[in-house]
């Protein structure tokens, strides 16, 4: 049963940016620029039925182009655990329109979706339990609090699957849609 999210891929120029950022913190498993992504719904592991559901009703959403501009890190931790290190993305009315969209898409196929308040970020790596970071983390966060790129056009948005690999999620685009009026 393939794992699926839904996804704004980052073009190549803002994954070279963000790339940049990777390095400094011991215990980081850093994801792979080529992952890198804004999510919009984690459906889960989605049996095959659904799964074609979910794609077919995912290309009835209809909207437009819009602007995505990644502004600022933090971390997400549990606790004192620090779980990731991301690049915030700001929220904007049509990020929010579409992250609502296709999570009603997803709930309609019967896809139990997390009911957490909606965080738009890029994930930038990964901390195993125990990780120690220490006063790294405090470096990277003070070097990089004010990182801001230029934004991007987000012309389409991804169904995404997702495996596990030698070295971390393989990702694989199952289908890509549009956004246009």
């Amino acid at each position: 049963m393939p794992r699926l999210f839904v996804a704004l891929p980052v073009p190549d120029e803002i994954a070279d940016a963000l790339s940049a950022l990777q390095s400094g913190v011991p215990d980081a498993r850093w994801v792979p620029q080529e992952n890198l992504h804004v999510t919009l719904c984690f459906a889960g592991e989605v049996q095959g039925g659904t799964m074609r559901d979910f794609e077919e009703e995912l290309a009835d959403i209809a909207g437009p182009p819009f602007s995505v501009t990644i502004a600022g890190v933090e971390q997400f931790s549990s606790g004192k655990q620090p779980r990731a290190l991301v690049a915030l993305v700001e929220r904007s009315d049509r990020l929010d329109w579409l992250q609502q969209k296709v999570t009603a898409v997803a709930r309609n196929c019967g896809i139990e979706v997390e009911r957490r308040k909606y965080r738009p970020h890029v994930t930038l790596a990964r901390f195993p339990v125990g990780a120690e970071t220490g006063h790294h983390f405090a470096q990277f966060m003070a070097s990089h609090g004010t990182f801001r790129l230029e934004p991007w056009v987000a012309e389409h948005f991804t169904l995404y699957s997702s495996r596990s690999g030698r070295s971390g999620p393989i990702y694989t685009a199952e289908a890509e849609y549009p956004l246009t009026f």
